[in-house]
Order: structure tokens, then sequence, then C-alpha cells
């Protein structure tokens, strides 16, 4: 069994930050790649940025030079630094991790979801 809890998120005005933070937990042998997705309402999941095994990372355009992703290996955390916050950021955010576990094949996983508001 493998968990990823999210931390962060919220209500924020148009142009401020937010931080969003996951942690797995659970019987983990390693973690291929983690990152976050997104789920407006109406709207199709997309990914917002992944970081891979070897430290590459894959943003979204839509949020290239205004999110941040990093992390934690030790921690088995990921972290997205969002910044100059959009009303079209506002969106359910999902923790993403493609993880091996004990006598298991690799899979994704997915955290419950923060959401993330902007106003404007």
């Amino acid at each position: 069994q493998v968990q990823l809890v999210e931390s962060g998120g919220g209500l924020v005005q148009s142009g401020g930050s937010l931080g969003l933070s996951c942690a797995a937990s659970g019987s983990i042998v390693s973690i291929n790649a983690m990152g976050w997705y997104r789920q407006a309402p109406g709207k199709q999941r997309e990914r917002v940025a992944v970081e891979g095994s070897g430290g590459s990372t894959n943003y979204a355009d839509s949020v290239k030079g205004r999110f941040t992703i990093s992390r934690d290996n030790a921690k088995n955390t990921v972290y997205l630094q969002m910044n100059s916050l959009k009303p079209e950021d506002t969106a359910v955010y999902y923790c993403y991790g493609a993880i091996t576990t004990w006598g298991l094949l690799p899979r994704d996983y997915w955290g419950q979801g923060t959401q993330v508001t902007v106003s404007s």
C-alpha cells in the first residue's frame, strides 16, 4: 500500500503565490517519477509538472516560468511552488507518483487532491 498525502493549496489573489507538498509513504521500493496534475471544473485532468528520478523536469506550457517542481528523495516528497498565479490556474491539484512497491509491478498512485483557487 502506498499513500500520497498532499498539503498546501487554498485561496489566493491573482498574482500571488502558493506552495504544495506531497509525501509518499508505504512499502516503497523506488519512485520513478513524482509530480502534479490538475483538473478544473468541466475539464480533463492535465499534467502540470513532473520530475523524473534523474532530476529531469517537464512542465505544461501554461505554467513554465511561473511554477517550480522539486523533490526531496530522502523524504519521498515532491513540492510545487506556484508564483504569479492566474485565475485560470484554479483547479483541484493532484499529486502523482510512479512507484514500485515490494512484490508488485510499478504503477501510478494519486493523492486525494487539494483545491487551489485564484481570485481575480
